[in-house]
Order: C-alpha cells, then sequence, then structure tokens
C-alpha cells in the first residue's frame, strides 16, 4: 500500500501524505457536491418561477384587453420569462446556478423552452399589438396553452427536484464515507505508530532499565533497517563495549594502579636526588652521593661517574660502586671515541643494551669482561653541554624503559647543574682570593714596603754619620729610624686588624661605631657618627667592603690629615645608601698633588677598587687648609632586597 522506504521519517511522511490526499479528495468531493445542491436549488427556484410568470402573462393579458392599454408590463414580463431561461440554460457559476446533470433534466427544460418559443410567446407579443377582438382571440388561445405548459415546467421542477434528492444522498453518502475513512486513517496511524515508533521505543526503554539493573548482556532485536533499527543496533554496540570495559575494569584498574606508582617511584627519585644535589658539597661527594642513590632506586648491581676534561679530552671516573679493580685499571681515564661513554661526548645518544648483543660503538668490552647483562650510559650535561657521563651495570637482563630513560637524562642534567655550580662557587672563592691577595700587596707596598725603603736610606745615612764620627747627625738619624720602624709597626698592626675584620655586630651601624671608638682610642682624635634615614640592611659581603674602606680612611686621617675631629655620616634611603668620612686637616689637592694622581698613593686605589667590586662609586673631595671629604656611593642594586 505504501512505498518502501528505509527512514522511518519517510515512512511516516509517506502514510501522512496518503491520508491527507485522500482526505483533501473527499473534502474536495463534499464541498463540490455541496455547490452543485446549491446551484440545483437555484435551478428549481428559478423554474418554479416560471410557472408564476406564465400565470401572470395570463392575468396580464386578462387585465388589458382595451387596445389602449399600456404594453410595458407584459413585454417587461416575457422579457423576464426569456432571461429565466436563458439563465437555465446557460447556468450561472456566480450565484451559483446550475441544473441537474441528466438527459431527463434537460430533455424537460427543452420542451418547456420550445413550448414557450412557439405557443405561449408568439400569443404574448401578438397580444400587445393586436386589437380588442384579436385580443380576445389571443387570450382565449392562450389559456388553452397555459395548462399544458404550466403541466411541462412542472415535469422540470419535479426532475429537478429528483436529481437534489440524488445528489443529497449522495452527499450524505460522501460525510459518511468520510467519517468512516477518519476513523479508519486514525486506527491505521495508532497502527502503524505502535508497530514502528511505540514498539521498538519500548523495547528500547526495557533494554535500558535491564542495563540499569547491570544486566549487561541485554541486546535489542534489530528487525527494521531505519532510524529506530540503528538506535538498536547502537544500544547493542554500547551494551557489548560496556560489558567489555567492565570486565576489564579490575585489569585496567590494576595496570593504572601501577603505572601510578610507578610515576610516584620516579617523582620520589627525582626529589630525593635533586634535593641532595641542591647541598652544597664538594663535586666528588655530590657524584658520589648521587650515584648511591641512584644504584639503590634502581638496583644497579654497579655504577660509576666520569667527568670530561676539556684540556686532556679524556673521561676521568670520579666515584664508583660495585667496580672491580681490573674494571677502573682500564676505564680510569677513558679516550673520547674509545668506547660508547666516549662518543656520548661527542654527540652520542644515551644507550642501554645487553652485553651478549653489544653495538657497534663498543670496543673495550670491559663490562662484557667484568660479567654485567645490561650497562647503560647516559649524558651529564649543563646547558646543553655535555660535562660527562654516568653509568649503571646490572648482572641481570634489566631493560630499561623510556620512562625511566626519560628520568634519568633529566637527573643527568640535575647532576651537570650542581657540578657546574660547584666549580664556579670554587672558581668565584679562588677569584675573591686572589683580589684579596692583590689588595693586601698593594697595601703592604703602599705602606710596609715604603715605611722599609725609607728606614734602608736612614740607615745608610747613619752608617755613613758613624764613620764620620759625626753623633749629631747619627742621633738625629737615629731617631728618624725609630719613628720609621714604630710607623711600620703601627701599619702592620692596622694591616692586622683590616684584615681579620669580620662583621660580628648585627649591622653594619654598629661596627661603624666599634671601629670610631678604638680609632679614637688609638689617636686621640675626636670622632663622631651621624646616622640618616633608613633602609634595607646591606648585604654581608658589602658590609665588609664598606667597612674596609671606613678604616682605610681612618688610617689616611691618622698618617696624614693632621686632624683634630673626624665625622663619618652613613644616609640610608629608597635609593641605596651613602657613607661620608669628613676630617678638619690641612686637606689637600686632588687634582694637583702628584701622590694623588699617581695609582700608587696610599689607599685611595684600594678604597675606589673595593667599591668598584660591590657596584658602588668612591669620590675623594678636598681643599687646601678645609679638610678631606671621602664620599662612598652604593646604588639601590646593590642592597639586599
Amino acid at each position: 500500500m505504501f512505498p518502501s522506504f528505509g527512514k522511518l521519517s519517510h515512512k511516516i511522511v509517506s502514510l501522512l501524505a496518503v491520508l491527507f490526499i485522500v482526505a483533501l479528495a473527499a473534502i474536495g468531493m463534499t464541498l463540490y457536491l455541496s455547490w452543485q445542491l446549491e446551484g440545483v436549488a437555484a435551478a428549481i427556484n428559478d423554474s418554479g418561477s416560471l410557472r408564476m410568470r406564465a400565470y401572470r402573462l395570463a392575468h396580464l393579458m386578462a387585465g388589458a384587453r382595451q387596445p389602449a392599454s399600456p404594453a410595458a408590463p407584459l413585454a417587461a414580463e416575457i422579457d423576464g420569462f426569456d432571461r429565466v431561461l436563458a439563465d437555465l440554460q446557460r447556468g450561472d457559476p456566480a450565484r451559483p446556478l446550475a441544473l441537474p446533470r441528466g438527459e431527463e433534466v434537460r430533455q424537460q427544460l427543452d420542451a418547456v423552452a420550445v413550448t414557450w418559443r412557439q405557443t405561449l410567446r408568439p400569443l404574448a407579443v401578438d397580444f400587445g399589438a393586436a386589437n380588442e377582438v384579436r385580443r380576445t382571440e389571443l387570450l382565449t388561445a392562450f389559456g388553452q396553452q397555459l395548462a399544458p405548459s404550466v403541466d411541462r415546467i412542472n415535469d422540470l421542477v419535479l426532475a429537478m427536484e429528483r436529481s437534489y434528492t440524488q445528489n443529497s444522498s449522495l452527499l450524505r453518502q460522501v460525510q459518511m464515507g468520510l467519517v468512516v475513512l477518519s476513523i479508519l486513517g486514525t486506527a491505521i496511524l495508532l497502527q502503524v505508530l505502535l508497530g514502528w515508533v511505540f514498539g521498538p521505543l519500548n523495547s528500547l526503554r526495557a533494554g535500558m532499565r535491564r542495563m540499569s539493573d547491570k544486566d549487561l548482556a541485554v541486546r535489542l532485536p534489530v528487525s527494521r533497517a531505519d532510524e529506530l533499527g540503528d538506535l538498536a543496533d547502537g544500544f547493542n554496540r554500547m551494551a557489548e563495549r560496556i560489558q567489555v570495559a567492565y570486565g576489564t575494569l579490575e585489569e585496567r584498574v590494576e595496570a593504572e594502579t601501577r603505572s601510578l606508582a610507578l610515576r610516584n617511584r620516579e617523582l620520589g627519585i627525582l626529589y630525593e636526588i635533586t634535593a641532595f644535589l641542591g647541598e652544597p658539597a664538594p663535586v666528588d661527594t655530590l657524584c658520589a652521593g648521587f650515584l648511591a642513590r641512584l644504584r639503590s632506586s634502581l638496583g644497579a648491581d654497579a655504577g660509576a661517574v666520569r667527568l670530561y676534561e676539556q684540556g686532556s679530552g679524556k673521561l676521568y671516573v670520579v666515584t664508583q660502586e660495585g667496580l672491580s679493580a681490573d674494571f677502573m685499571a682500564a676505564e680510569m681515564a677513558l679516550n673520547c671515541g674509545d668506547c660508547l661513554c666516549g662518543d656520548l661526548i661527542e654527540g652520542g645518544s644515551p644507550v642501554t643494551f645487553d652485553t651478549r648483543r653489544p653495538p657497534p660503538g663498543m670496543k673495550l668490552f670491559t663490562c662484557v669482561r667484568e660479567g654485567f647483562a645490561t650497562a647503560s650510559a647516559f649524558t651529564i650535561r649543563y646547558d646543553r653541554d655535555p660535562i660527562g657521563v654516568f653509568n649503571l651495570y646490572f648482572r641481570t637482563p634489566h631493560p630499561v624503559s623510556e620512562q625511566e630513560t626519560n628520568l634519568l637524562e633529566t637527573l643527568g642534567r640535575h647532576l651537570g647543574v650542581a657540578v657546574e655550580n660547584q666549580r664556579l662557587r670554587a672558581r668565584e672563592k679562588d677569584l675573591a682570593v686572589s683580589e684579596e691577595r692583590n689588595l693586601l700587596a698593594q697595601e703592604l707596598h703602599d705602606s710596609i714596603a715604603q715605611g722599609l725603603a725609607f728606614m734602608n736610606m736612614q740607615v745608610q745615612l747613619l752608617q755613613d754619620s758613624l764613620r764620620r764620627a759625626n753623633l749629631d747627625e747619627a742621633l738625629q738619624t737615629a731617631g728618624l729610624l725609630r719613628e720609621g720602624v714604630q710607623e711600620s709597626y703601627d701599619d702592620v698592626r692596622e694591616l692586622l686588624v683590616h684584615f681579620r675584620t669580620r662583621m660580628h655586630q648585627v649591622d653594619l651601624d654598629s661596627a661603624i661605631v666599634a671601629a670610631l671608638e678604638k680609632f679614637e682610642g688609638q689617636t686621640g682624635i675626636a670622632t663622631e657618627f651621624d646616622r640618616q634615614g633608613a633602609g634595607v640592611p646591606l648585604e654581608p659581603e658589602d658590609e665588609v667592603q664598606v667597612m674596609h674602606i671606613v678604616q682605610e680612611s681612618l688610617s689616611n686621617v691618622r698618617k696624614h690629615a693632621r686632624a683634630s675631629r673626624v665625622r663619618v655620616t652613613l644616609r640610608r634611603s629608597l635609593r641605596g645608601a651613602e657613607i661620608d668620612v669628613e676630617d678638619d686637616g690641612g686637606g689637600f689637592d686632588p687634582v694637583n698633588e702628584p701622590n694623588v694622581r699617581s695609582d700608587s698613593h696610599v689607599g685611595l686605589k684600594i678604597m675606589r677598587e673595593r667599591a668598584h667590586r660591590i657596584g658602588g662609586e668612591c669620590q675623594i673631595i678636598s681643599e687646601p687648609g678645609r679638610g678631606s671629604r671621602v664620599h662612598l656611593v652604593l646604588p639601590r642594586k646593590t642592597v639586599q632586597v
């Protein structure tokens, strides 16, 4: 009955389209029959009016026997009869007016028309133009033909009424058929929906209920190739996957648990080793601790850490565990390119291999003779540059996973950073010692060496005076020698104080106060300390250098200024710190004084170098007869945050 479409939507649309077309046809037929009945009713009415018009003509003719009677009403009635008869013959859709379909009605109408045109109408027309005698004759003739004509009109009306009755009966039958069709269509639609939609949906709902009750073996019948069939098939596939997933859930949970435990173990190893490498320790201690923790975590039987010496181009074993004396004798110092470990320095990749099937780059075979089943080598890197290699050896086969390889490479980078940091600290200490030695040499040269040179000259003058037996000159020279010895002694004590200076005080202010008290007690020169502003404390190293500059300034005051008062001012602000050491001594000309312009002048060059080391600037401001001022500026960048 219906087209065989695959999709449920196509089926439902097709069914609804057929039902719509049938209903539309039935409704159209009822409308057509109703229109026909309305037209027949109008035709019956007009046909009935023909009888009235025939009698009216007879009445007008009977009342108009005199020749002088007006003919206009009679002519109007004749025209009206013609018009109604013509409408019946032609029909009028606008009213509507239409004869019933049937040969009987058409024959009756033709008979009425013939009677009218051939009998009644000629008599009525002649009656209007005839004299009184003639009118009487015509009226008599008209009266004789009137009864048969009206009978024919009655026959026409009866025929139309019979047709109207038949059409009314047909309309009722069609309406009853439409009611039956509505009931039947509704029943068909309900049956189709029950079979095509509600049935599969109920089956799907029952399957979902069973699945919610953990019946994972439920499957729906797939008997239709439509949307609901696809839905049932999808439900079956989903149920199958859920059943499979539920069946392997414990295995997957166990696998994820193992994976999580492995990740936690790797994170624990990484945290333990990086925490150890973050502690300050010598390179040998770092490498030994790194190797011990790595062996313990991965269960390696032996291991070694080798560092690369760029000058010799060799890898030296810094620390090892579990390796024999023969192994160490063979690989204590390894040339790059001799074996796989040396290849890593030249750009090779980390390697883990079975010693029974060694890779092509292996040349020494020391680990094979040692009896290891698995050997590995990983690069120690610093800033992408290889600085060494570490090895792990296993006596039983021990494949290294990709995760462990990534972990070992990361640990190699951490070890490289720790080793390089220790080297940088060592270089920094050596540089600091070297700089301090240079300052010591300069101070010794500028103070004690010059004093000894002066005393050497005085000794020669003393010897000359004694040869000439000039006692007064000899005594004078001896006094100068004594003053030189005392000055050298004071310089030595002052240098010892400088080099033993430590910031035992809680801050720079206390250290300056203590230095001024000691200076005043030794020299008798009055001192004053002025604090201005507030700020963040200086770094300890900066405070040490500031104290050296202050002490050197005080030493110059003692030696050269001939002052009676010294004032030290410390100003702190957000921009940094400033220190001034002022005296009221004789002063000097910083521009034209030869000793000042010379780099060998006592203390001045050293003070500038110390200020430069901590990022500051030291200026000497003086005028003859107006004292001197040492001005030290430390910018904010040198202040500890």
